[in-house]
């Protein structure tokens, strides 16, 4: 606004400072007074462009304001989602520090042997717990030679007693995975084998007991070392089935467990069924009965309809020879035997007495 009115001030003075030279130098007036109505005529349209600047100004300036209102409250929404964001990020940094934390306790565990064969052991419970009623399983169990077991399932024979014991040759296996070369790798397969075997031996000798148990279990806690094992130790494997041990990682076990739940089942349905038939035969027996005594009851109510036929042919004999009876008139002077040539029919009346 400053700056249109020192434009304005300096044509005023120009003008002034022509019209002064004008004045000097004889000018009419009349082409005087045109510039003074040219100056006034400037004048009102330097006061519109003012006015009309001012207008613009003031939207603009509203415009201006509108917009850095709308700008701070996007800025504060996307202040608040990034708020929002980073607190998502310092929880998932939190879990997964927790995590780290979890698998440095996890990896110690696994590197103690006694914590590794109590994890495997907790594993292999939690299965058969899931899948299993109480009465199919018995933990830490001894068996008829003094051994004791990590599990012992039990079936109808057969197949009957089935014991389970975890084993975990976590460093055999690893010793594979970290082989570079092939010494190193042939030695970590003969020490894998040697595991392996040990405890294949171990529970056959322990756990298979005739008259008791046909078949044992080994459960690897771990699907990697099972599938190591049936991938490159086939041999391990037959050996073991020769001598009547079996592998289960927990997919397999669950699998076993879950046939074993299905197996007992059917065990107790064939039971009730069977007591179910027990009960029917003892009905269809109470059916023979009911119908011998119903045909004796029937015989019953057939003497008693004769019996009572007989009463009522008595009782209207009786009530005809009381009529007979009723009907004989006496006259005077009459004996009894002159009544009896008289009326004959009284001699029936007398026989039939």
């Amino acid at each position: 606004m400053e700056w249109i009115l020192a434009i304005v001030a300096l044509i005023a003075v120009a003008v002034g400072a022509f019209l002064f030279g004008r004045r000097g130098s004889g000018e009419p007036a009349g082409k005087l007074d045109q510039i003074l109505n040219f100056q006034a005529e400037l004048s009102g349209r330097v006061q519109q462009s003012e006015s009309s600047l001012n207008e613009r100004l003031e939207a603009l300036s509203k415009r201006v304001g509108e917009g850095l209102t709308q700008h701070t409250e996007k800025t504060g929404v996307h202040l608040k989602g990034l708020h929002e964001r980073l607190a998502v990020i310092d929880s998932a940094q939190k879990s997964i520090s927790d995590l780290g934390k979890e698998m440095v306790g996890l990896q110690d565990i696994l590197s103690n042997k006694q914590l590794r064969g109590n994890f495997g052991e907790f594993q292999m419970e939690s299965l058969i717990k899931d899948a299993l009623p109480p009465s199919a399983y018995e933990f830490q169990s001894t068996l008829s030679n003094g051994t004791r077991i990590d599990c012992l399932i039990r079936l109808p024979s057969p197949p009957g007693i089935i014991p389970i014991d975890s084993k975990f040759p976590l460093e055999a296996y690893r010793a594979i995975q970290r082989a570079e070369n092939e010494t190193d790798k042939k030695n970590a397969n003969r020490d894998f084998s040697k595991d392996v075997n040990t405890h294949v031996k171990h529970i056959a000798e322990r756990y298979i007991i005739a008259n008791e148990t046909d078949w044992a279990i080994m459960f690897l806690p771990s699907e990697a070392i099972f599938a190591e094992l049936n991938s490159h130790f086939p041999n391990i494997v037959e050996d073991a089935q020769r001598r009547r041990v079996g592998f289960a990682s927990p997919s397999t076990l669950m699998a076993l467990v879950n046939t074993v739940g299905s197996i007992l089942k059917d065990g107790r349905m064939k039971e009730q069924a069977g007591l179910i038939q027990k009960q029917v035969e003892l009905m269809l027996n109470d059916v023979r009965l009911l119908d011998e005594r119903v045909g004796k009851l029937k015989t019953h109510f057939r003497q008693a309809g004769e019996d009572i036929d007989g009463i009522s042919t008595s009782s209207s004999k009786i009530a005809d020879r009381g009529q007979k009876i009723t009907d004989v008139q006496l006259d005077d002077g009459d004996t009894p035997d002159d009544l009896l040539v008289d009326r004959p029919h009284l001699k029936e009346v007398e026989g039939g007495s």
